[in-house]
């Protein structure tokens, strides 16, 4: 793939079905369960990305037994039974956001020093949330630069337990990477969040994930966490396709008056992010629930205001059907998504704008004015979502060209040849 692609529009709707790649937020939390365990586990339908490659290759530096069959999708991982070989580890996470925090509270519970740093947007995104509620919790551990960013430096003396807290407000992984490296505690946990929590289907996620693999988790109070101190089991665990992918897809039938049916995903799924067709319904779009699958079938679009706190990684691709319906679209309460990859907030506005639309950036989002487009190069920011959101526009808008495709590896890699699996027909 070269370093632009442009994107060759359609004729007509587009119709098909597609199982998108398993779920990168359920691969490395399943990871992290099955490292933690004891015995083995077996994880089918395994995301292979760049984010799970690096969890992966850390857990080997932290002394797991991990083999991978990338042509089947299924790792086998003998677990710790709650401790750690290594006595110390240099881990480097490049731009994996859930990599570095789920690992710094899993390096928490190992004796020795352990380092944990990432590529320069890494080094600025916030984990301070974390060092500190772990530091409160008894662990030796600070960020290295005194920047409240990665590098992180644990002193790592077992993982006491008590009672813990964590603020909430920037993102759920912090509660998650405690959540998940609380029965390895010396003790039982009550974990109490403090201040908002956003993205708390993500939380769910987690807590549905560690009962899996035996957990014994309950909520006694609105967002307090009681954790029993004992080892997980492993267990055989078949990954769901990754729902946030899917939304690319579901938006393509509602950007192309199609027609498209997304495989294994169905209204129970353990992601949040399936519900991003609950969006795509109020601005016009048919959605169908089967009994393995979900279909979404595009119609005149209108606008929306919406809040999109709980499902914020799908709000890019919201904001790139925006574009197509009739009135302004409001996506509100999403002020966390300027801490993530880039700060996608004002990378949408950014991009939109070269595009030719009149937007209005907020402090918690944006408001999309429909308008005429026009051809433009826009900017990926190595962020995977940009490159994937922004190529949906092209389907509509001759002359758009994506920049640095080749970021959604950290995902997604073979993105656009699913894309252009599905496009074929209808160009």
């Amino acid at each position: 793939m070269s370093t632009q692609l442009p994107i060759i529009p359609v004729r007509r709707p587009v119709t098909g079905s597609i199982r998108p790649p398993g779920s990168k937020s359920l691969t490395n939390r399943a990871l992290i369960l099955a490292a933690l365990a004891r015995g083995t586990t077996r994880l089918t339908g395994v995301l292979e990305s760049t984010d799970t490659k690096v969890m992966i290759e850390s857990l080997r530096r932290l002394g797991l037994n991990v083999e991978q069959d990338a042509a089947t999708h299924a790792i086998a991982l003998v677990g710790s039974g709650g401790s750690l070989a290594a006595k110390g580890a240099d881990l480097w996470l490049e731009n994996s956001g859930t990599s570095i925090r789920f690992l710094t509270a899993m390096c928490c519970i190992g004796e020795g020093r352990f380092r944990l740093d990432g590529n320069a947007r890494m080094r600025q995104r916030p984990i301070a949330p974390l060092v500190d509620a772990l530091a409160r919790a008894g662990v030796d551990i600070a960020c290295e630069l005194g920047t409240d960013c990665p590098p992180v430096v644990v002193n790592a003396r077992g993982l006491p337990g008590g009672k813990w807290s964590v603020g909430g407000n920037l993102s759920s992984q912090y509660l998650s990477a405690l959540l998940m490296t609380a029965p390895c505690a010396q003790s039982d946990v009550e974990l109490t969040v403090t201040g908002e929590l956003v993205s708390r289907p993500y939380v769910d996620m987690t807590i549905a994930n560690m009962r899996q693999f035996g957990a014994k988790v309950s909520e006694p109070r609105k967002n307090v966490f009681e954790i029993r101190a004992a080892p997980y089991t492993g267990s055989d665990y078949d990954i769901e396709p990754d729902a946030s992918a899917a939304s690319y897809f579901f938006a393509l039938a509602a950007v192309t008056g199609g027609d498209i049916t997304v495989e294994g995903l169905t209204r129970e799924a353990l992601q949040g992010d399936v519900h991003f067709v609950d969006a795509l319904e109020r601005m016009g779009c048919r959605v169908e629930y089967l009994p393995r699958a979900i279909r979404v079938i595009g119609g005149p679009l209108k606008g929306v205001d919406i809040n999109m706190n709980a499902i914020s990684d799908t709000a890019q691709t919201l904001a790139c059907v925006a574009p197509f319906a009739e009135g302004p679209t409001r996506i509100r309460d999403v002020a966390h998504m300027r801490l993530k990859e880039t700060d996608r907030v004002s990378a949408v506005v950014t991009e939109l704008r070269r595009l030719g639309l009149d937007v209005e950036e907020h402090q918690d989002g944006m408001t999309i004015h429909p308008g005429q487009l026009k051809p433009a190069t826009v900017m990926t920011y190595d962020d995977h979502r940009m490159a994937m959101s922004f190529a949906l526009i092209g389907l509509r808008q001759p002359g758009v060209v994506i920049d640095d495709p080749e970021c959604t590896a950290k995902t997604y890699p073979d993105y656009f040849v699913d894309l252009d699996r599905l496009c074929a027909g209808a160009r």
